[in-house]
């Protein structure tokens, strides 16, 4: 297993030298790593507030994040083009109401240009750790280029960056073809190939109508049923992006829109898990409608609440699972042999590629194994198997760092860029509060820091993730959600952007520190 994770963390290519003639190694005053939404969206918040002195670690040899590396058949946002997508930079040029993996890839990377930061890019660098430095109140970064240091380090690699395997016997000894959707090979031809694929998440609902028909027999091993809302996607039309490009203000009305009807859903979700018997009317009919067979309906009808688990649209699912050549296994994954699988019920099958669709390491994030605070030990042993952090930003004992994407920041209902954004604009406002108050330290305080979360493990207590019957991603090894916010986003967005919190210590070398005043 150790090394089958090793080859899928590997980077796109390797440096072993310095890139056109730079020096190996660097400082700035920020260091933000990773360059997908959130590095991209920070960047350009910090440029805005005059903050230029920023370099973007990115391990791939270009931008884009989870964009960038999944590109698995079929691969698309469920999330409606026009909401997932910054907010001031709308692009009118999308060619469906839900966009492809290539064409966010490509925004993000015309993202980068329009914002000019290109010159802050560091293409091809991993960071392998970084530890506070107490002595000299910065972060050293040790990465495959060498060494840098920054005042300010900030982890914008979000949870969905390392892909994850089922925890079972044999993996290592598969003498066929091993594939995660989250790093697709497309040089593997599956044409005529018998393929076991193993999940029945979103990834999967994509990628198998993909793919069935190109294989020569194709066995989907279901843990759980999946809840499948119809899919709503259309093209967009020549004349309504020529529309968007001559009146912007027609896009940002479709996504204000799209964001108060996803907004909605917070009802459900959140505050009234009974509501959900409402969308489950809905589900019920789209399965009963595309399944004909009794049998078949079961096994793909849920036990759980809806919502409890993440909700896939999809008019596509279900009739690739009645093709003569697909066959759906209603048990999990148990064992893996050198030329098959095999399932719980103890059902031995040969098969010559396993595509794993398991989703990513999402709780257990692998950087905070990477990250060394104040007294030596890294985030991972500071949160003991339960993330935890102020606004899903800040954690106590790790000063100058921030987390992008950080824990019980996620969705169930809609855009995790508008979390992005909101993020952006608190980490900016403390960085200006630093140079107003001519700090060089700021850490959140202990107190802020649990009342903060207390809250917030209240609110969650009543929700459909956590009453609806399921075990999911959402819940971290103790089986607290430290995955999703369980609240209005908006609500979110207000407590991110006050400009100045009473949550945070703010120090000058050689003082003691002081929490910042309210904002007058």
């Amino acid at each position: 297993m150790t090394r089958l994770l090793q080859k899928y963390r590997a980077r796109t290519f390797d440096v072993t030298s310095d890139q056109g003639g730079r020096e190996v190694g660097g400082s700035a005053r920020v260091i933000i790593v990773g360059s997908g939404f959130a590095g991209i969206g920070l960047a350009h918040q910090l440029k805005r507030a005059g903050i230029h002195d920023l370099l973007i670690l990115e391990r791939n040899d270009d931008v884009g994040g989870v964009w960038k590396s999944t590109t698995y058949p079929g691969c698309t946002c469920d999330v409606p083009s026009h909401l997932y997508s910054f907010s001031f930079a709308p692009n009118p040029e999308w060619t469906s109401t839900y966009s492809p993996q290539a064409e966010i890839r490509a925004y993000l990377k015309s993202c980068t240009e329009r914002f000019g930061l290109g010159g802050h890019l560091r293409l091809g660098v991993e960071m392998r750790d970084a530890a506070w430095d107490e002595s000299t109140q910065r972060w050293r970064v040790n990465t495959s280029d060498g060494e840098y240091d920054a005042q300010v380090l900030v982890s914008a690699v979000g949870p969905l960056t390392e892909p994850v395997f089922p925890e079972v016997p044999g993996i290592e000894t598969f003498q066929g073809k091993l594939i995660h959707s989250a790093r697709w090979d497309h040089a593997y031809d599956l044409s005529g190939k018998v393929v076991a694929s193993i999940g029945s998440g979103a990834s999967a609902v994509q990628y198998v109508p993909e793919i069935a028909d190109h294989v020569g027999r194709l066995f989907v091993l279901q843990r759980t049923a999946p809840w499948i809302m119809p899919h709503p996607k259309r093209a967009i039309s020549d004349r309504e992006r020529a529309l968007y490009r001559r009146l912007p203000l027609a896009q940002k009305a479709v996504r204000a829109g799209v964001y108060t009807a996803k907004e909605a859903l917070v009802l459900g979700f959140v505050k009234r898990p009974a509501l959900m018997n409402r969308l489950a009317t809905v589900a019920k009919a789209h399965l009963a409608h595309q399944i004909h067979d009794p049998e078949l309906r079961s096994r793909l009808t849920p036990d759980y609440t809806l919502g409890c688990k993440r909700l896939v649209p999809s008019n596509r699912w279900y009739p690739a699972l009645q093709k003569p050549n697909v066959e759906l296994v209603s048990s999990a994954l148990a064992e893996v042999r050198p030329h098959s699988v095999v399932d719980r019920d103890g059902v031995e099958r040969k098969v010559d590629a396993i595509i794993f669709g398991t989703g990513y390491h999402v709780t257990d994030l692998p950087v905070a194994t990477q990250l060394r605070g104040r007294d030596g030990s890294t985030l991972a042993e500071h949160w003991a198997s339960s993330p935890r952090a102020y606004l899903g930003t800040a954690v106590p004992g790790f000063p100058n760092l921030f987390l992008m994407l950080g824990p019980n920041t996620g969705l169930g209902h809609s855009s995790m860029v508008y979390m992005i954004e909101a993020q952006a604009i608190h980490i900016r406002n403390q960085l200006t509060a630093m140079d107003r108050t001519g700090a060089t330290t700021i850490e959140v305080d202990q107190r802020a820091h649990d009342s903060y979360n207390r809250e917030l493990d209240r609110k969650m207590s009543t929700t459909v993730w956590q009453v609806g019957g399921c075990r999911s991603f959402y819940l971290d090894a103790t089986g607290r959600n430290a995955t999703l916010w369980p609240d209005w986003t908006w609500r979110f967005r207000r407590l991110a952007a006050r400009r100045t919190s009473t949550a945070y210590h703010l120090s000058a070398a050689g003082s003691r520190p002081h929490i910042a005043e309210s904002a007058r």
